[in-house]
């Protein structure tokens, strides 16, 4: 082959590759949701590691939550959500404010806000749930995982 044709191969090459890159972006891009929920969610504790799958108590064929269920705030923008820990990062020393609570809030407005760690809120959030619904996990051994 003379160097001609390689040259000649070697642009072909590239302009399939670049045309198939761009579609696979924009296809991707196209389909991506607003809010890409995760599948499932590891939370490490020292009672041991808690697998959340995320997506049963969010599909239609699971559990059929909406954010809001669990996620309370902010409560008007539903792309705003936030991690978890993003807020429930547990008592604070008097006076400090999150970084986290400033992006929507004032700090005169979360001042003096006592802030639940978030193992808290997820036992009083997930259990109480699971017992109304009589439903999913009610043991500890159920949930953590040494």
């Amino acid at each position: 082959m003379s160097s001609k044709k390689h040259l000649q191969l070697a642009y072909g090459l590239a302009i399939v590759l670049l045309v198939v890159g761009v579609g696979s972006y924009a296809y991707t891009a196209l389909t991506a949701t607003v809010l890409d929920e995760p599948v499932r969610i590891q939370f490490k504790s020292v009672a041991g590691k808690v697998l959340y799958s995320h997506k049963m108590h969010t599909a239609e064929t699971g559990y059929g939550f909406a954010c809001y269920d669990c996620h309370h705030h902010p409560e008007d923008d539903e792309t705003s959500l936030r991690a978890c820990g993003d807020c429930h990062q547990g008592p604070l020393e008097e006076g400090v404010v999150l970084e986290s609570c400033l992006e929507c809030h004032d700090s005169d407005e979360v001042e003096d806000t006592e802030i639940t760690k978030m193992g808290d809120a997820f036992h009083s959030k997930c259990i109480q749930c699971h017992q109304e619904a009589e439903a999913g996990p009610e043991e500890c051994s159920q949930c953590h995982v040494l």
